[in-house]
């Protein structure tokens, strides 16, 4: 049926491409709706269901809005579940440009022992954006005990879970502890990595952090006819053309690199251009600076 085109499947990525979270609509209906997309994914070999652990976002993938406006109708008429689409969340990460030195000491008192803990570090692009994070020491003379280095990385690996840029995670990034002081009483891992996180979040900022959206490589199926719309239609979606392929039947194949965030909604829009007779499938290529 050309008013559900069928995936290319050239990549193991290819699936219905039509993806929407869903949310339901207060606590009864969050307790009854795993249940109903269980029984509704029994019956639908088209309908894809996916947790997105990192947006904490229930998604599901279909052949259309239509497909997936019907799905929202049968859950609540069969299943008396009330819910809404979203748009899927975008995974943005953050890395920094530049190298800083940042200074902190964590210091509380209040009756007792109290906590100590000071560091110097060094923060400084990677060069690996898939790594979130490298962890070096430069010690000199145990201004620093050993047993207290752990805890020090500890605080670098929590802080790239929840970037202080915009809440998303840093990657890209190489942290040295190079100096510092301990108190032989106060100091405790705890305060050592509680300076560590304060030392990341406030040295990142200074490092001309910036963030980074996922860019996928698209490979668009359409009739001849449609090729210079689509194309377009691409370039305005911040899409880099990179090359064409004559396929059978009077169609070419489009291949780009775009960036994720552009093409939500695409499946929509390129059906009404090519009167649902084009279709895309797409893989994540690599991450790049979000332009100002």
């Amino acid at each position: 049926d050309p008013r559900y085109p069928i995936l290319i499947p050239d990549t193991e990525y290819s699936k219905p491409y039509y993806k929407k979270a869903i949310v339901p609509l207060g606590k009864s209906n969050e307790e009854k709706i795993a249940n109903a997309i269980n029984r509704l994914l029994e019956e639908d070999p088209t309908l894809v269901y996916e947790y997105n652990e990192e947006t904490k976002q229930q998604c599901l993938s279909g052949i259309g809005d239509i497909h997936l406006d019907t799905v929202l109708n049968k859950l609540k008429t069969r299943f008396k579940v009330e819910a809404k689409f979203e748009d899927v969340k975008i995974p943005y990460r953050e890395t920094i440009k530049k190298e800083v030195t940042q200074r902190t000491r964590y210091k509380k008192q209040s009756g007792g022992h109290g906590q100590y803990g000071d560091v110097l570090m060094e923060f400084e692009p990677s060069g690996d954006l898939e790594t979130p994070y490298v962890f070096d020491e430069k010690i000199f003379g145990g201004a620093v005990p050993k047993n207290y280095f752990p805890a020090v990385e500890k605080g670098i690996a929590e802080s790239c879970l929840k970037g202080p840029l915009a809440g998303y995670p840093v990657v890209g990034i190489k942290a040295t502890l190079t100096d510092g002081s301990y108190h032989p009483v106060d100091s405790s891992e705890m305060a050592f990595k509680m300076a560590a996180i304060t030392a990341f979040k406030n040295g990142v900022m200074d490092a001309k952090p910036v963030l980074l959206e996922p860019i996928v490589n698209l490979k668009v199926d359409v009739l001849d006819k449609n090729t210079g719309d689509v194309m377009g239609d691409l370039n305005k979606r911040r899409g880099r053309i990179l090359g064409m392929n004559p396929l059978e039947g009077g169609r070419q194949e489009l291949v780009a690199d775009i960036p994720l965030a552009s093409l939500i909604g695409y499946s929509t829009d390129l059906r009404s251009r090519t009167q649902g007779r084009g279709n895309y499938s797409m893989f994540f290529e690599k991450y790049e600076q979000v332009p100002k």
